[in-house]
């Protein structure tokens, strides 16, 4: 039995399976992509797991609804600006695998073309494709067979369909070591000598995370729960990161980047202070910026945020240092991101972002004023910073220097974002 392939032991007693596997789990990913944060759009928030494609033509997870969102990637603007990996997620399978080859069969009714010729289509449009799988025996939504068992033939079977980007989730997986089972899937991916982006959900179904172990093996992974179609969730997802951010900024950077989830702007129930909010938020942590919402019906004023260059600049920097939160006063909060340039004296400039945590009393419904002196937010540049308003670029608000107070007003549920960029010394 060689050790190089022992993607059917899972059908062993744990035991048996560890030993075989660790000296490949020592491995480290080392596939040399995702340098900045992936950009692309997924179904699941917005499409969830609709297989009635007779009821629900528009909505059902289909090649159809695939081809119809690669086709607008392309034509609205988003693949020009970044936004290039499709991913399906879940739902895309039959119940079970070939009882032949045992290989992963695609639904044939919903994806009768198959899923190498899907992956073409996304191909010749510029774009990548992704696909998702989960780690355990069944998939979250149970309509499909996991990887357990199985990695190496799934691994090849996705680098012969022409995947770019994995998503592994860990459900109907409790007797695995997810600590084992991940960095082995990985292995198993750069064994076919196709290179794809692996996201992984590891620590997100573990307690105690061990970060410098993960990001050796994963691309980028999910750290909270699911993101919903609310401002609730959105800060939710801000809180869990802030009660662990020194952790998640040493482990984030290229080629490894924490994960809150997908951007659900251009949905149904976030107000577009709310929207702002999580853009800026995501651009701030260095976070992957997956679109999930349909693109036929995306609003113009949130189509417009979702292209804003100077913030996709901003997500995308790449020295790709993961921002945190450097500054509370009652319920306002400054969230601080090092970027580019740096300036002759060797000091960064920033991405700032003043956020609104809560009510405010006595008026909930009123935005905010907040003054703070910049070098309570850590900018001590001598010559001072130069700012841009963010969300509209042509605006600059002049110099400001490290003992200046700067003043902005704040909506509720809502952010103002700006680009501090440090002056030379002369």
């Amino acid at each position: 039995m060689s050790n190089k392939d022992c993607s059917f032991l899972p059908l062993l007693p744990l035991a048996i399976w560890t030993c075989c596997c660790l000296r490949q789990a020592a491995v480290g990913l080392e596939n040399g992509l995702a340098r900045t944060p992936p950009m692309g759009w997924m179904p699941f928030e917005r499409f969830r797991c609709v297989t009635d494609c007779v009821q629900f033509p528009n909505d059902c997870i289909s090649e159809a609804l695939f081809k119809r969102t690669a086709d607008l990637l392309v034509s609205e603007g988003y693949g020009a600006l970044g936004y290039e990996y499709l991913i399906i997620d879940d739902c895309w399978m039959e119940p079970n695998r070939d009882a032949v080859t045992q290989k992963l069969v695609p639904h044939r009714t919903r994806f009768p073309g198959g899923m190498k010729a899907l992956s073409n289509y996304i191909h010749d449009k510029g774009l990548k494709f992704g696909l998702y799988h989960d780690i355990g025996e069944r998939t979250c939504m149970s309509l499909g067979p996991g990887a357990f068992g199985h990695f190496a033939l799934d691994a090849q079977t996705f680098a012969d369909w022409g995947v770019d980007y994995v998503k592994l989730d860990g459900c109907y997986a409790d007797h695995m070591d997810f600590d084992l089972a991940y960095p082995e899937f990985g292995w198993a991916l750069n064994k076919t000598g196709r290179p794809m982006v692996y996201s992984c959900s590891w620590p997100f179904y573990i307690n105690k995370p061990n970060y410098e172990r993960i990001k050796k093996h994963c691309n980028l992974w999910r750290f909270a729960e699911d993101v919903r179609d609310s401002h609730r969730s959105i800060f939710r997802i801000m809180q869990k990161y802030y009660t662990q951010q020194h952790t998640l900024v040493q482990s984030g950077g290229p080629g490894h980047w924490n994960d809150p989830d997908m951007l659900v702007l251009g949905n149904y129930l976030m107000s577009y202070d709310a929207s702002r909010l999580q853009l800026a938020m995501w651009a701030v942590l260095a976070a992957p910026l997956i679109m999930s919402n349909d693109l036929q019906t995306v609003r113009p004023e949130i189509k417009k945020l979702l292209q804003n260059r100077a913030i996709i600049e901003v997500d995308q920097d790449p020295l790709g240092i993961p921002g945190e939160s450097v500054y509370t006063l009652g319920n306002l909060q400054v969230w601080r991101r090092p970027i580019q340039p740096i300036n002759n004296l060797g000091l960064h400039s920033y991405a700032l972002a003043f956020v609104v945590l809560g009510d405010y009393f006595p008026c909930p419904l009123c935005p905010q004023t907040f003054e703070v002196v910049l070098e309570k937010l850590g900018l001590n540049n001598i010559m001072g910073y130069s700012v841009h308003d963010l969300f509209n670029i042509s605006d600059e608000l002049g110099i400001y220097k490290a003992n200046d107070k700067f003043q902005t007003r704040i909506n509720p549920q809502g952010v103002t974002f700006y680009k501090f960029k440090a002056q030379d010394f002369y």
